[in-house]
């Protein structure tokens, strides 16, 4: 297979093209024939429809398109099967998968994904606008859609925590510039935005004169003044709604909800209810996934899986497609590219031959036939990418297992023996959900130092700071895990400051996995009894690897059974993990600046 060409061109430069192919006189690329046309403009499902299209544009949609066929046209016989625009992911980060932009794309491509919006803010928390710039300059190589939002929080709480590099009103607007810049990435900082921080207002202020969408991101379930001053600034959308008053607050007030179902996220259940019992209109309604891992895209798909689920939760079938094409496609002012089937848009088409299970059976992006029955009919070209974007994990020293000791510091007021029990504040885990719970648990001190209670299902949590190398940890406890035997797992992405996170039982075991990264260059793994389990190697930025989305994937279901091994018991751990240092969503976080509140948006005590 010879690695396919972007070609896509825009409309401007085709419209006379597209017209000769319409009338007859020039022969199509290619036509489908006898397809059943999904129209997500008008809800019809159109039977033999006909679709000729002219090199990466759809030229006409109708019932005869034999006039367009020439001596080297390719004919698609569509058997009957449905024709449906290829999916669009509304909200979504590249970095979460473990792989690179090209991977990513590897792995969507046959689920049906021909088009993404990608907010890079994990590589900005490392690398800065040069590492947005990095991702954005690899999505122009791709033939799918790969729109990208400039990172708006970087760091996503000032004063809460310490990223590798930062992101200012002026990089915002240097962005605004890059043609592939289709906003602002999710807007975290939403106290900063209604206690009218000026970096927030001025980066929105920049995104709003270029007449780009600005992401929204508001993780509080406090709908009062606080959400409408959020809403007023000028976010557009929302994806961290859990509830169904969660969506139906937002859309009131003129924002999309995007509903998310990722990898760990099941955000999908509740929201839809709003459109199902409530009756809202679903055009302010959004699919997206936000994060998803590599196993998950390789295995069980990207958008394809969402819709299905969307499906099952009561959608009808051409609402929930409609919330995953045209609908995301109008919210970023791009629907005369894509999100639908109709002249003039870009040639992204997939057949099906059922609307409840979605098999992919033909994916075409940009008028070329990608994939056939799950086999690809071309390849991706590769990208690599150069050396200033890896070696990016600086310990600063070698972690030795006392490193991950919790010490006993009580106030002076506390008469607290040395040797007894402790109040510890408690990151407790919600299954399947980002937001975290504030528990107040008792462990036991020895020693002068606090340990961990596997009867009570509490691990240690450790942020190592790998940054610049200053050898920094902060320890605490985390509620959920199931852990029963001894063992420790690190990783290098740990949202959004992606310091090291390491998690465990055992302080020997959290040593060896904090080591095993320093000399990968990044990424997860899990030792237990002085032995390595699982390695996923990450040594771009410490987040993504450069090997294909197969073998990534293959390691990441690896992890997974090994945090099964060492008796985890969620759903998805390792996305879990990642999320436990994002000091934007409630309740309780790890940061390189210690135990964060995010009901007060400040550090408090490891002892309650």
């Amino acid at each position: 297979m010879l690695p396919t060409k972007p070609t896509r061109r825009p409309m401007h430069q085709m419209t006379r093209e597209l017209v000769d192919v319409v009338m007859g006189r020039t022969p199509a690329t290619c036509v489908i024939r006898n397809g059943r046309w999904v129209n997500v403009h008008s809800g019809e499902i159109i039977p033999n429809t006909n679709i000729a299209i002219c090199g990466c544009r759809i030229a006409y949609v109708g019932p005869d398109a034999s006039h367009t066929i020439g001596a080297t046209t390719r004919v698609i016989d569509a058997a009957g099967r449905y024709l449906l625009p290829g999916l669009c992911d509304a909200h979504m980060h590249v970095e979460s998968s473990m792989v690179t932009v090209t991977e990513f794309a590897r792995a969507v491509i046959p689920h049906g994904t021909t088009s993404m919006f990608i907010d890079p803010h994990e590589i900005a928390n490392v690398l800065g606008l040069p590492g947005v710039q990095l991702m954005h300059d690899e999505a122009a190589t791709l033939p799918i859609n790969v729109y990208v939002q400039m990172p708006s929080c970087v760091p996503s709480a000032p004063g809460l925590e310490t990223p590798g590099a930062s992101i200012d009103p002026d990089d915002v607007a240097e962005a605004m510039r890059l043609p592939g810049i289709i906003g602002l990435g999710e807007m975290m900082n939403f106290p900063g935005v209604f206690m009218n921080d000026s970096n927030m207002h001025a980066e929105m202020a920049e995104t709003i004169s270029a007449g780009k969408v600005i992401g929204g991101h508001y993780a509080s379930p406090d709908l009062g003044l606080p959400f409408h001053a959020y809403v007023a600034a000028g976010p557009a959308d929302d994806h961290e709604g859990t509830r169904t008053e969660d969506a139906v607050a937002r859309v009131r007030q003129g924002m999309k909800a995007m509903l998310r179902l990722g990898s760990a996220w099941f955000d999908v259940a509740a929201q839809v209810k709003a459109i199902t019992e409530l009756g809202l209109d679903s055009r302010n309604f959004l699919l997206c996934t936000d994060d998803c891992h590599s196993g998950t895209l390789v295995n069980e798909g990207h958008m394809n899986r969402v819709l299905r689920h969307a499906i099952a939760q009561g959608l009808k079938p051409m609402t929930a497609i409609q919330m995953a094409t045209l609908n995301t496609a109008i919210h970023f002012g791009v629907e005369k590219d894509i999100g639908s089937i109709t002249p003039g848009r870009y040639a992204d088409i997939i057949l099906t031959s059922d609307l409840i299970t979605l098999p992919i059976e033909m994916v075409i992006a940009n008028g070329q036939v990608m994939v056939d029955q799950g086999h690809w009919q071309t390849d991706l070209p590769t990208y690599d990418y150069p050396s200033f974007a890896k070696n990016t994990v600086k310990l600063g020293k070698v972690m030795q297992p006392s490193d991950f000791y919790a010490a006993y510091a009580p106030d002076q007021a506390d008469q607290a023996t040395p040797n007894g029990i402790a109040n510890v504040n408690v990151i407790g885990i919600i299954e399947n959900q980002a937001p975290t719970r504030a528990l107040i648990c008792q462990l036991a001190v020895h020693n002068g130092a606090i340990w961990p209670d596997m009867h009570q299902n509490i691990a240690r949590i450790a942020l190592v700071e790998r940054h610049r190398g200053t050898g920094a940890v902060v320890n605490g406890f985390v509620h959920g895990f199931g852990f029963n035997v001894p063992c420790g797992m690190a990783c290098t992405v740990a949202h959004d400051s992606h310091h090291m996170i390491v998690v465990g039982t055992n302080e020997e075991d959290m040593a060896a996995a904090a080591n095993r990264l320093s000399e990968t260059g990044g990424g997860v793994t899990l030792f237990s009894a002085g032995r390595q389990l699982a390695l996923v190697e990450m040594p771009i930025a410490g987040l993504m690897s450069d090997e294909r989305a197969d073998v990534v994937a293959a390691k990441a279901e690896r992890l997974i059974q090994a945090m099964s091994e060492c008796g985890c018991i969620l759903h998805n751990a390792y996305m879990q993990l990642s999320l436990l240092a994002l000091v934007v969503i409630p309740e309780l976080r790890i940061s390189d600046k210690g135990i964060v509140d995010v009901r007060q948006f400040k550090v408090i005590p490891l002892i309650g």
